[in-house]
């Protein structure tokens, strides 16, 4: 499920780009929440609640999730599946909240990924998972956040607690297996270097290593044509083709979409694998103040688009984030 890297230019220029890879159709559509909104982690009981303090611009999942998207100071989160991950027993004395919002939750809440790592290191909440929609498996995922300035964050659950991957250097996260073995695996292939020979197969730690060579490798520029192109053409060197199925990891399958999130100027660029042409959503064309209403871009019906898109959003009710069932 998925490959992001972080690209830094120059003069500020940060680009985020990311794929989704899934074995079906995930009725994504792009969503725009402004601030004030009153939230609600889905846990149950001892569910956490909060205000959002910045708006964004997300690309939903099932209509239960938000699993990209990008804030109104830069700070960019995608969700990605990740095998391994194992959740602690839940703490009902802590504040529960839903994978399906953890997303949400930082972009609500954070300007930068020092502002996030910090508070969350603090052990406030508890992240809580349940079956996916079709209940075939549970949901297991980790975080990656970056911002305007480079900086990166991974979380995982491994061995039921948290571990946090926080550098500049974190510029690439695929799916399995576990970050730190991701690390070591890529140190290997370092030693042979790119140029001589890259693994070529659509398992994760392969896509890894391309998209850890390409992405360090490409031009320092602050053209934002030229960066958010280069990005894209990393994150597309990495996706699966499309109707490649792996029925034993879901994770290994067909690209669905792509983003790139570009934290300097605020644009949110999109393209589907279905569709012949990419898209962008300018945050500063959006109405982000608080009582503004929420907006949402259709796209799971195979809508197209081109250019700037902030003004073809239409008003709607925001979906509601699948919780945990119990």
């Amino acid at each position: 499920m998925c490959t992001r890297v972080v690209y830094s230019g120059t003069n500020g220029m940060v680009a985020t780009g990311r794929s989704m890879d899934w074995k079906t159709e995930m009725h994504s559509n792009l969503w725009v929440f402004p601030r004030g909104m009153m939230r609600n982690g889905e846990a149950g009981e001892n569910s956490l609640k909060w205000t959002s303090r910045y708006g964004s611009v997300v690309t939903s999942a099932f209509e239960i999730a938000s699993t990209d998207g990008m804030n109104e100071k830069g700070l960019v989160a995608n969700l990605l599946w990740l095998p391994e991950t194992q959740y602690p027993v839940r703490d009902e004395s802590k504040p529960g909240l839903a994978i399906t919002a953890w997303v949400q939750y930082m972009l609500d809440n954070f300007a930068t990924v020092e502002e996030a790592v910090s508070y969350i290191d603090e052990d406030t909440f508890q992240v809580v998972s349940d079956m996916m929609p079709d209940g075939s498996r549970l949901a297991t995922l980790h975080l990656s956040i970056s911002d305007a300035a480079g900086d990166c964050a991974i979380f995982e659950y491994v061995g039921g607690g948290l571990t946090v991957y926080h550098s500049k250097d974190y510029k690439v996260m695929t799916n399995s297996p576990t970050y730190d073995k991701q690390l070591a695996l890529n140190e290997y292939w370092k030693t042979i270097g790119g140029l001589s020979f890259l693994p070529g197969t659509n398992r994760a730690a392969d896509r890894f290593a391309r998209a850890s060579f390409y992405i360090n490798a490409l031009p320092k520029t602050d053209d934002e044509r030229i960066a958010v192109a280069s990005v894209f053409s990393v994150v597309r060197n990495a996706s699966v083709p499309y109707g490649i199925s792996t029925s034993e990891s879901p994770e290994i399958s067909t690209t669905q979409w792509r983003t790139v999130s570009e934290s300097k100027s605020l644009r949110y660029f999109f393209e589907s694998s279905l569709t012949p042409n990419t898209f962008w959503v300018d945050l500063r064309d959006l109405d982000l103040a608080e009582g503004a209403p929420v907006l949402k871009l259709s796209i799971a019906n195979g809508e197209m688009y081109h250019g700037n898109t902030a003004k073809e959003f239409k008003i709607a009710l925001p979906f509601k984030f699948m919780g945990v069932r119990g």
